[in-house]
């Protein structure tokens, strides 16, 4: 069975960077796409970025376009989210998910993962 395990989340600055990364293990992982959310307490949990395991195609929610990049190593079976110039409303837990099934390679909505991280707490102070 593949795990997803998050890592990287920790507490900083605004205007500050934070890199995130996502490691899958324990089988055969070739997913259509992976995905990063995000979720603050008493709030849904909303989309960020998500890449094309095979071409690396990306998508970005609005609200991180120009500041977060993602990016991925097929080999290694990881996941990074680069978050740049970090705000206070960025503050959540950030999930790793991975997309494997669909007509689609990439999707925004969360019921189209099915395998997902336990997730890392990143903290943005003003």
């Amino acid at each position: 069975q593949v795990q997803l395990v998050e890592s990287g989340g920790g507490s900083v600055q605004a205007g500050g960077s934070l890199r995130l990364s996502c490691a899958a293990s324990g089988g055969a992982f070739s997913p259509y796409s992976m995905g990063w959310f995000r979720q603050s307490p008493g709030k849904a949990r909303l989309f960020v970025a998500a890449i094309t395991w095979m071409t690396g195609n990306t998508d970005f929610a609005d609200s991180v376009k120009g500041r977060f990049t993602i990016s991925r190593d097929n080999y290694k079976n990881t996941v990074s989210l680069q978050m740049n110039y970090l705000k206070s409303e960025d503050t959540a837990v950030y999930y790793c998910a991975a997309k494997t099934s669909g007509e689609t390679w990439l999707s925004r909505l969360a019921s189209d993962y099915s395998i997902w991280g336990q997730g890392t707490q990143v903290t943005v102070s003003s």
